[in-house]
């Protein structure tokens, strides 16, 4: 791994003129480099491929700083997650940067993948469904949605309103665990977001506008995986969604593998991001003083790229466009 990130830092010092301006020269242009760097198991050129595709996609993805776009893809190789059209990852437009997002489907796969949980899923439960939830010493849940006169169950539109959400591990030993949500509780995690205010405020539609039942659904897997085994891999895909936004993720993080959660050991919850490289063990946690300037001088970088982007801003929309993304990323002072 080091010595291809010193393949590809040596290849851009060189390049001079020849340096590549956006993310498909620069894929194209070290393709050898990334090949060398991903795991036995994934093929190079199929992820090129898949990588190009989901680009192509997202046309804002263009306007992101392409070396984000590239360390975005090599983490997500790195992982064993496919970005796109398969649900397990996605690149996803912040402003100038790029994030690896990674979707509830990549989540289950890394759960599975640890060889710590047999299986993971997780069941949108509506109004005409029977349902019951009994907690305690005893736990138990039960679901049985409504069928169709041949007995195969009924359409959404016949089962009602989503009344709420759960997910189901199977752990190695055989023993069981769930997360149940109801339909309120979704809610308030969905209008606590920023990305979902934001777009409330500007008129625009967000996912949980347009797939409800897909965000409560990795709301639930999500909820379930905290309380799960996890493998490295399925830490750091659980740290990058939690810092969707300020993520910084870059390439000798996504190559090295410095990108990776502190993980709190009574109760497995991520409470640390470490993705300085130079911060030697990025498992033990920095000095308070350390951590809160660290912050503060990413927030004043953000601030000012956020500041840099207005300016350039020729029409209403575009600054519209600009602000949506901010509220997305910044506190409610650094908006100010």
């Amino acid at each position: 791994m080091s010595q291809t990130l010193r393949n590809i830092r040596q290849t851009a010092a060189t390049s001079g003129a020849n340096q590549p301006q956006n993310f498909p020269a620069m894929l194209e242009q070290y393709k050898g480099e990334i090949a060398r760097a991903l795991p036995k198991h994934i093929n190079a050129d199929r992820m090129a491929r898949i990588a190009l595709t989901a680009f192509r996609m997202t046309p804002k993805l263009a306007e992101c700083d392409p070396r984000s776009v590239f360390a975005a893809v090599i983490q997500s190789s790195q992982l064993g997650l496919e970005i796109g059209l398969m649900g397990e990852a996605h690149l996803v437009p912040f402003g100038s940067q790029c994030q690896l997002i990674p979707g509830y489907t990549g989540l289950m796969k890394l759960a599975r993948n640890s060889g710590l949980v047999v299986d993971i899923y997780a069941e949108a439960v509506r109004i005409n469904d029977k349902f019951s939830l009994k907690l305690g010493m005893e736990r138990d849940l039960q679901h049985e949605p409504l069928s169709a006169p041949s007995g195969f169950p009924a359409s959404d539109e016949e089962r009602g309103d989503v009344a709420g959400f759960y997910a189901v591990g199977v752990l190695k030993d055989g023993s069981r665990t769930f997360v149940a949500i109801g339909r309120a509780e979704v809610e308030k995690i969905r209008d606590g977001s920023k990305g979902y205010q934001a777009a409330k405020k500007y008129k625009k539609e967000s996912p949980w506008d347009t797939d409800f039942a897909a965000m409560g659904l990795k709301t639930a897997i999500r909820r379930i995986c905290k309380y799960l085994p996890k493998s490295p891999e399925l830490a750091t895909a659980l740290a990058l969604d939690e810092n969707a936004g300020r993520q910084n993720l870059t390439v000798d993080d996504a190559i090295n593998g410095t990108f990776s959660p502190a993980v709190d050991v009574d109760t497995g919850e991520v409470v640390q991001v470490s993705n300085n490289a130079s911060a030697g063990n990025s498992h033990v946690p920095a000095p308070a003083e350390s951590v809160e300037a660290a912050s503060a001088a990413e927030a004043h970088a953000i601030v000012g790229k956020v500041v840099l982007a207005l300016q350039k801003a020729e029409t209403i929309g575009a600054l519209d466009e600009v602000y949506l993304h901010a509220e997305g990323i910044l506190s409610d002072t650094e908006l100010e």
